[in-house]
Parts: structure tokens; sequence; C-alpha cells
């Protein structure tokens, strides 16, 4: 926990960029019936009746402190969708960095591992020294940054039925769009110092003889 709040209140650095990364699922759904169209003084009704098309996984890559946030929609959420991620992460949206700080969950497929089980050693190896590791603890997943943003995702964008990954895709790179036009940033306030205070429970109990 104290790791992950470091990097929070580290100043902003575009060399460095802090970066945060977080997925969630959408269960795919389409329509047996045409909703009815909104009308003045009634709402747009849906059946009750839909029909399931799969789920989609949803990765956010989320920079707080630029308020840039990239949503990567695929099919599965296995070790290769993480490393291409990663791959694009570190060629696409941050080529120019020298390292990329990253905060995400300790989900199994989010580790330096999963880029060897998707690339060739050299070029796994590649990938994994541009980044600074920083995993957030055991249900300690209101550390992640991108964890809140996808509930605002959830929120703006999801919250309706969904007939498939291309409609999915293209609802979410608007939602993506405005919000970064934006520049919806992230002003991190809690600290280590409020942690040792407001979370003492969870340090370990130190009795002094």
């Amino acid at each position: 926990m104290e790791d992950v709040l470091e990097v929070y209140h580290r100043p902003y650095d575009p060399r460095r960029p802090q970066v945060c990364l977080d997925e969630t699922s959408k269960q795919l759904i389409g329509e047996v019936r045409p909703p009815l169209p909104l009308r003045p003084g009634r709402p747009r009704r849906e059946d009750s009746e839909y029909e399931r098309h799969g789920t989609a996984n949803l990765f956010m890559v989320f920079e707080p402190l630029a308020g840039v946030r990239r949503v990567e929609v695929t099919e599965r959420r296995t070790n290769q969708d993480f490393a291409r991620v990663i791959r694009r992460v570190v060629d696409e949206w941050y080529p120019g960095s020298e390292k990329i700080v990253l905060v995400q969950d300790n989900l199994s497929t989010h580790t330096p591992a999963a880029l060897y089980e998707a690339f060739a050693p050299a070029e796994a190896r590649r990938l994994v020294e541009k980044i600074e590791w920083h995993y957030t603890p055991k249900h300690g997943s209101w550390l992640n940054v991108a964890e809140m943003e996808l509930s605002v995702l959830a929120r703006q964008c999801l919250d309706r039925r969904i007939p498939d990954a291309e409609t999915l895709r293209r609802e979410v790179a608007a939602w993506e769009a405005h919000r970064n036009a934006a520049v919806v940033k992230v002003d991190w306030q809690f600290t280590t110092a409020d942690a040792r205070v407001k979370l003492k429970r969870l340090y370990p109990s130190i009795e002094l003889q």
C-alpha cells in the first residue's frame, strides 16, 4: 500500500509517466424486439427479454496526472491479451518514455511472465525493462485509480444493452474521446501518513519490551 501511495505523490514527469491499469468485462446483450422510442411524457422502453451474445473484456489504461485514458476492448482476458496491451503502452502510447511507472492489481495475468508467453524472449525483456512494476495489495483494489475510471465508464457508457464488440468499441471510443478532451485528472490526496493513522489496525502491532 505504501509503495503505491508513494507513486501517487510523485510529481508529474512526462519521461516517467504514471500509468494505472485495470480490466473489467461487459456482457453483450441484443434485443429480441425493437425498443419503443422516447416520447413526450414516456421514457424509452425495452422488452424484458434479450439475447446473450457473450462477453467482451475491457482494459483501462489511465494516466491520472495527465488526464488521459485509453480503453482496449478484447475478446478475452488472457496472458497474451495483457501482453499485447503492454506492448501498445510501451510502443504506441508512451514511445518516448524512459520508464513507464505502472500500477495494477495482483491478477495472475498481470505479470512480466505474461510477456514471455506472448513474445520471443528478447522482445519480452525489452518490454519488461521499460516498465517499473507496482502492485496494489490484496483487497487493496481501491488504490488503483484505473478501477475508479472503470466505474465512471460503467455509469456513463456501459449501463445499457450493447449487442456486439464492434458497437462496444465504437461507444467506448466516443466516451474516451469526450473524457480526454475534458482532461479529467485525479488529484490523489490520501498519503502514507494518513494511512498509518486511519488504517492503523492493518499494521503489525509491535510491543516494546
